[in-house]
């Protein structure tokens, strides 16, 4: 079994927040951390207006910043693949999105198996509860918006409300959110492999 025809389990959770707030994706070991912050981005759902970091064991990738990275260098999580991290050993690190927010995910990867030819990749396994909206406030907003926005009557449930630009029920997944843009990722994979094929078969 290669990378190329290799798929990783991998389970995704938020860090300090109880109920859990969790994700399970099937992603191709070709696929770089770069690429695992978009599905993670597609999954959760957020919506990818921030920095982000993985910290696997002693090293950073992320978007290398030569302003930022004179005390710790940010490696380009574009050029490691979950391949690579797989034949290191390595099963468990660190996603952080928003260094204001500051929503630290533990990653793991549960298992490695064969592709199936029949399903189209990444994929969204399972998961639990909404991931908090953007700019809340991190851990401490996230807690105050829950509490206001399941509460009618709570003095800011209508400022909230109208901020959200909706209701917001903690215990739904916003699976049609998730599902479409799950879905856009595969269908970028899809036609890339598409035209990597074509270009193979005009160079022999």
């Amino acid at each position: 079994m290669t990378r190329t025809d290799s798929i990783a389990r991998i389970r995704i959770e938020l860090i300090g927040i109880d109920p859990t707030i969790w994700r399970s994706v099937e992603v191709p070991l070709t696929t770089s951390l770069k690429g695992l912050h978009d599905v993670i981005q597609a999954v959760m759902p957020f919506e990818n207006r921030h920095l982000f970091l993985f910290n696997v064991g002693d090293k950073r990738y992320g978007i290398p910043d030569r302003e930022w990275d004179h005390v710790h260098e940010t490696l380009d999580a574009k050029n490691i693949k979950l391949g690579a991290l797989v034949e290191r050993g390595v099963s468990t690190f660190s996603y952080t999105y928003d260094f204001g927010d500051y929503w630290r995910h533990s990653v793991t990867i549960e298992n490695v198996t064969a592709a199936d030819p029949t399903l189209d990749y990444p994929r969204f396994v399972d998961g639990s509860r909404r991931a908090p909206p953007e700019d809340v406030g991190g851990i401490p907003g996230f807690d105050e918006f829950l509490d206001a926005m399941t509460k009618p009557r709570h003095p800011d449930h209508q400022r909230l409300t109208e901020w959200y630009s909706g209701s917001f029920d903690p215990d739904e997944l916003n699976l049609p959110v998730i599902s479409s843009r799950i879905g856009e990722l595969a269908r970028r994979r899809a036609l890339g492999k598409a035209g990597y094929a074509k270009s193979r078969g005009r160079t022999r």
